[in-house]
């Protein structure tokens, strides 16, 4: 029996790039159930057709990208979110990930590294290590920390330090017991154990606070 493909939602306002998008996404085997042209339709599109991941632009009229990755969690429409774009901008990274996106690709990317990043997003991965620069590092350490100061982020065990350090790097759980070599329950448990310690709402906010407190090197 052959697998179902990877379904994904293209929010971009370029209907030539939209149309590109899904020319080479079929090209992967890689489905495509709905498009949208600014935030305020993606979110219907998204509820409506419940894909794998959500293919989004950042710069867009009206409705932009941060806008939809805010609405997405008032909805509550929990899915993974690239952000697809060709400004390579550390702010932008930066509040892109804080809204909740879990990778960020600059548009110029090959048709391999996009289908590989679609599906390490379905799969529950992230892709914050290849996307943060050493500038973006910076920028992360050298400006006061979003995070609530009065949950503490030093209290990790050593095993939940490497789990994390594979989580920074697009690791799922599976991908993650594998090299561990732990039972896939198991680094679940320790998973949602560093979200509780780092006072993280997800695995990428996990990661931005890691960075923000020197925890990952």
């Amino acid at each position: 029996m052959s697998s179902i493909p990877v379904s994904v939602v293209i929010v971009d306002d370029q209907n030539l790039v939209r149309h590109g998008i899904r020319s080479l996404l079929e090209l992967a085997d890689i489905r495509v159930v709905g498009e949208a042209s600014d935030g305020a339709a993606a979110l219907d599109v998204i509820a409506a057709t419940t894909p794998d991941v959500v293919l989004l632009d950042l710069r867009m009229p009206r409705y932009d990208g941060l806008w939809t990755l805010e609405n997405l969690q008032l909805r509550e429409l929990d899915v993974p979110v690239l952000v697809l774009t060709t400004f390579n901008d550390d702010t932008l990274v930066l509040e892109a990930l804080r809204y909740g996106a879990e990778g960020y690709l600059l548009k110029d990317v090959t048709l391999e590294q996009l289908k590989t990043a679609v599906h390490t997003l379905a799969a529950g991965g992230t892709l914050i290590a290849p996307s943060i620069t050493d500038r973006l590092l910076r920028a992360i350490r050298s400006e006061p920390s979003p995070f609530d100061a009065r949950v503490p982020a030093v209290d990790l065990t050593a095993r939940e330090l490497e789990v994390l350090r594979l989580v920074a790097e697009g690791l799922n759980n599976r991908e993650i017991a594998g090299a561990l070599h732990l039972a896939e329950g198991t680094v679940k448990n320790h998973v949602s154990t560093i979200l509780l310690k780092l006072g993280a709402r997800d695995r990428t906010n996990a990661v931005l606070r890691a960075l923000h407190e020197g925890l990952l090197r």
